[in-house]
């Protein structure tokens, strides 16, 4: 399977669906991004962000790989690589039994467990996995799709961090203070949201290996340097700010037609 695509970034149309379907704000939105993958959806590959639960496996196989391969088949959490090591996890499940071990990764931007594939709209797993390569757009669909399968657009709507952070995250969250931070995220955004246009031009840089700092659509001096090496590559002038000629060269070289 391909894991690959152009990893494109979300945009003001996939953040209006989820906030209309929902009906939420975008704070509500970007703290669950934020707390689940720090806010944004794909590696610096492109392949989406992953991690596998070698658990889930486990149960979804009945332990029947469990014998040399603890490290993906294991009734206890963990063995995780992290980042897209995660991915050399994920297809040595693949070559054991290739829809258990799709169903035992979380996937994208809200990192929405493979096993979930039904409840959020899809026939099959693959499907699902090829929504989630194909940009954050679809990553976020599955999420608003989760979120309302499990009745928790109200916990959102009305703040209830607590009651949101046990519905999406399990009776554990309280382990890694998922509702606090959930709160601390939607406080942060309440003040100030991601400006999209420069979130997207970070993801551009990052794909094109220039380091601008965290995804997070926040102008910083990291992004600003970023934007200046850029410019400098490029030909044009080296203000370090997203105006319309770096805008559009900067997405022209990252995302090709």
């Amino acid at each position: 399977m391909n894991f690959h695509s152009q990893g494109r970034p979300l945009s003001d149309g996939g953040m209006d669906q989820i906030c209309n379907a929902l009906g939420i704000f975008e704070p509500e939105v970007w703290a669950i991004l934020t707390v689940e993958t720090r806010g944004f959806g794909f590696f610096q590959d492109r392949r989406p962000q992953i991690l596998f639960e070698r658990h889930i496996f486990h149960r979804l196989t009945n332990g029947r790989h469990d014998t040399g391969n603890s490290d993906i088949s294991n009734e206890k959490a963990g063995g995780y690589i992290g980042g897209p090591g995660e991915y050399q996890r994920l297809e040595k499940a693949m070559e054991l039994e290739p829809s258990a071990a799709l169903q035992s990764a979380s996937w994208g931007i809200g990192q929405v467990m493979g096993f979930n594939f039904k409840s959020v709209g899809f026939a099959t797993v693959n499907d699902m996995v090829a929504a989630m390569v194909k940009d954050e757009n679809a990553q976020l669909l599955a999420v608003a799709n989760f979120i309302k399968e499990n009745n928790l657009a109200g916990a959102l709507q009305r703040n209830n961090w607590v009651s949101f952070a046990r519905g999406y995250n399990g009776p554990d969250f309280k382990k890694n203070e998922y509702d606090t931070r959930l709160a601390a995220a939607h406080a942060k955004y309440k003040i100030i949201l991601p400006d999209l246009a420069l979130r997207s031009a970070q993801a551009a840089l990052v794909y094109l290996g220039i380091d601008p700092g965290p995804i997070d659509g926040v102008r910083g001096r990291r992004t600003s340097s970023a934007l200046m090496q850029f410019q400098k590559q490029v030909g044009l002038p080296e203000t370090g700010q997203l105006d319309r000629d770096t805008e559009s060269k900067l997405l022209e070289k990252a995302f090709p037609a």
